[in-house]
C-alpha cells in the first residue's frame, strides 16, 4: 500500500504549535540554596555548565556538569561540603575541563522543572560569580510571568539582562550572552584571530578580569553559537 505525504500532514494537523513567535530572555538567578550555589560562592572563578539531568529508578536526580577551572582542587573540596548535592564523582577529564556527576539533595532549590511547567525551553545555562545565567524561550509573556512568579514565591532573585520577541524571521533563536559578545569584541580588536595572534588567552583573561578557563569556555560557546546560526 502506498502512503502519500499528505496523509501524514493530515494526521499532524492536531499537533498544538508553540513555534510561532514567543519571547527569548536572558536571566540571572540567585538564591543561597540554588543547585551548587554554595560551591560557586566558595570558588567563584570556576564556570559550571550542566550537561543534562536524569532521574533514576530510586527517585534520585543526577546531574552531569562540565567544569572549567584553572585549578580543580578547591572546587572538589567545596563540592564535598556543598549541602545541595551529594556523592560527587569525577567522570571524565579533558584538556580544558572536567566532567562531574552529582546527586541533588532535598536542600537544593531548582528551577529546571519549573521552566518546563511554564512552557519554557532552556537554551543555555552556565554559572556566574553571582548565580546562574540562563537563556530561555517562552511561548508568551504570560508564561514568562508564570516562571517569574515561581521564583518569587521561593525567594529566588531574578535579574533580566535581555528580553526580545522571537518571530519566524529569526535565523537563530540563541543570542550570544553579553559576556560572550564582550569577549569576541575584545578578541577581535586585539588580534586574537589574526595570524600570528596579537593577544593570547592568558592576556585576554587579564584584560577582562576573568580566569583563563572562563575565556576558553566563552570563546568555545560563542564560536559554536555563531557557527550553528550560519551553517544550519
Amino acid at each position: 500500500m502506498s502512503i502519500e505525504i499528505s496523509d501524514y500532514e493530515g494526521e499532524r494537523t492536531g499537533i498544538r504549535s508553540q513555534a510561532d513567535g514567543g519571547i527569548v530572555t536572558q536571566l540571572r538567578l540567585d538564591h543561597a540554596s540554588l543547585f551548587l550555589r554554595p560551591t560557586l560562592r566558595r570558588v567563584p572563578d570556576v564556570t559550571v555548565e550542566p550537561e543534562y539531568w536524569t532521574t533514576v529508578g530510586t527517585g534520585r536526580t543526577l546531574v552531569f556538569c562540565s567544569v572549567y577551572a584553572d585549578s580543580f582542587e578547591s572546587f572538589e573540596t567545596a563540592l564535598e561540603i556543598d549541602p545541595t548535592i551529594t556523592d560527587p564523582v569525577l567522570t571524565d577529564r579533558y584538556a580544558d575541563r572536567r566532567v562531574y556527576r552529582v546527586e541533588l539533595t532535598d536542600c537544593a532549590v531548582t528551577f529546571i522543572s519549573a521552566t518546563a511547567e511554564a512552557g519554557g525551553r532552556l537554551l543555555d545555562l552556565s554559572s556566574t560569580r553571582t548565580g546562574w545565567q540562563l537563556q530561555l524561550q517562552f511561548p508568551s509573556r504570560d508564561d514568562l510571568v508564570e516562571f517569574n512568579d515561581y521564583c518569587r514565591e521561593r525567594d529566588i532573585s531574578v535579574t533580566v539582562d535581555r528580553l526580545r520577541l522571537s518571530d519566524d524571521e529569526d535565523d537563530c533563536v540563541v543570542a550570544l550572552t553579553e559576556k560572550q559578545q564582550e569577549l569576541l569584541a575584545v578578541a577581535h580588536e586585539e588580534g586574537y584571530f589574526d595570524v600570528p595572534r596579537g593577544i593570547s588567552q592568558d592576556e585576554l583573561a587579564d584584560r577582562l578580569g576573568v580566569s583563563k578557563s572562563a575565556v576558553s569556555q566563552r570563546l568555545r560557546r560563542a564560536i559554536g553559537e555563531l557557527c550553528a546560526s550560519k551553517l544550519s
